[in-house]
């Protein structure tokens, strides 16, 4: 079938099974002809060859026959070289899109994907949040043409599908969310416009949001995470977006809901943005990757407001997402690398401080969002591929 595609693709044939029946029979022809010109019979009706000799060839004549034969073949193997080095080039991947470890999902009876009920807008760099009642309080984005999207919409893992809520005081992206342990939902800063110093506060009940004391630091591009004394760690992102300048911070700060006021704490150990954050079993939190695609990771310690450095990813990621899960390690998922795009996952142990595989998505993404629900999956939503915003989401079972 690989040969008769290769032969319809060659110019000699003219791309067509007549073209490609007239190529092996000119061969044929032609190496008969070339024969018997060379023995000096005129055909088929020379009886005594034909009973001495079934080709019809005179044994000093067979070098000519193979010079006839390899006078057409030898175009048609160039077609064929041709035809694979066009096929070659037709499906050499775009870097900036999906290279990489390519999507597979994972055999029965492991960790696996699957897609479930899509957005009610695409959205990219918007936020995720599980509220207490199971369901996710999805806010902000950067919406078609770069636009601030303000709008937000809940996920109900029951029914599979996402339906609108109320909006947020000002569009955002970049923006972070945390949920309180009142239940209501902290968003700090984002870019906007610039780079927003301003927080709110979102109210599940009332399904509305209400402003907040501002933070000391404008920033995008950072992370917040719940402590297990109620207050919120601030790390890191960046305050300030030139063309050709970008400010990364090393600085963080803490949110306290009781006083709605936000307080210095230590720095990090390297400059980070476009990291993740997030909350271990043992109080610890977890900052990894980010900074330009830095593969590093460190560890917060609330006891004494410092960061430490801890094992690294299996590969540099930024946008990427990182989660809880259930049993303790944490899932790294998507994101992008120095040269690729990512569609794989990984896992941090923090017993050991060390990441493993941990297979693949369904799609490459970054700025996605990643949810435990209420079951031990996974959700994973929206995002980007490098060729447009995805309203698609999917589920990881660990």
């Amino acid at each position: 079938m690989f040969v008769r595609q290769t032969l319809r693709d060659c110019p000699y044939t003219g791309g067509s099974d007549t073209g490609l029946a007239v190529a092996v029979l000119l061969a044929g022809c032609s190496a008969r002809r070339q024969s018997y010109a060379a023995t000096g019979d005129a055909g088929l009706h020379d009886k005594e060859i034909a009973m001495t000799n079934p080709s019809g060839l005179r044994p000093e004549s067979w070098w000519k026959t193979w010079l006839a034969v390899l006078l057409v073949l030898v175009p048609i193997a160039a077609c064929v070289a041709l035809v694979l080095v066009m096929q070659g080039a037709r499906f050499v991947p775009d870097l900036t899109v999906s290279t990489g470890t390519p999507p597979t999902p994972g055999p029965t009876g492991s960790s696996w994907f699957h897609l479930t009920g899509s957005m009610t807008v695409p959205r990219v760099a918007h936020t995720a949040t599980l509220l207490s009642d199971g369901r996710v309080l999805i806010a902000g984005a950067s919406g078609y043409g770069g636009d601030l999207v303000a709008s937000a919409e809940l996920y109900d893992p029951a029914t599979g599908t996402f339906t609108k809520t109320g909006s947020m005081t000002t569009g955002r992206d970049d923006h972070t969310a945390a949920l309180l342990s009142d239940g209501r939902v902290l968003i700090v800063g984002g870019e906007g416009y610039e780079a927003s110093a301003s927080a709110e506060l979102y109210d599940p009940k009332a399904g509305a949001f209400t402003a907040t004391g501002p933070p000391i630091t404008a920033r995008y591009s950072h992370t917040a995470t719940l402590l297990a004394d109620g207050r919120v760690l601030i790390v890191g992102g960046s305050n300030h977006d030139d063309p050709g300048v970008r400010r990364v911070a090393s600085s963080a700060e803490l949110y306290d809901p009781a006083t709605g006021a936000f307080s210095q704490t230590g720095s990090t150990t390297t400059d980070r943005v476009d990291h993740k954050a997030t909350l271990l079993t043992d109080g610890r939190v977890l900052i990894a990757g980010g900074s330009w695609r830095d593969g590093s990771a460190e560890v917060y310690d609330p006891k004494t407001g410092t960061f430490t450095r801890t094992g690294s990813m299996t590969t540099d990621r930024e946008f990427h997402t990182a989660t809880l899960l259930s049993d303790g390690r944490v899932l790294i998922a998507g994101g992008r690398a120095v040269t690729a795009n990512l569609a794989s996952a990984e896992l941090y142990d923090r017993k050991t401080g060390a990441f493993s595989p941990a297979g693949s998505m369904t799609s490459y993404r970054y700025l996605h969002t990643s949810t435990l629900l209420s079951d031990g999956r996974v959700l994973i939503a929206g995002g980007a591929t490098g060729m447009g915003q995805l309203a698609s989401a999917e589920m990881y079972r660990p």
